[in-house]
């Protein structure tokens, strides 16, 4: 007997890899922003500069 496929399988599959790769993307992410805010706050502690948000402009 040949074995029947089931044609939701293979989206089923692609779906959940789908998923993982957009959890281990979005991990990522904030992985790199916490890096990102800590050598920030490091940088601004030895300066005695406060950080710099981004949202404020050199007059």
């Amino acid at each position: 007997m040949a074995k029947k496929t089931d044609p939701k399988t293979p989206n089923a599959a692609a779906d959940t890899r789908e998923d993982r790769l957009k959890a281990a993307l979005k991990a990522n992410l904030a992985r790199r922003k916490a890096q990102t805010r800590a050598r920030a706050g490091v940088k601004g502690a030895q300066t005695g500069n406060p950080v710099a948000t981004g949202s404020e402009k050199d007059a």
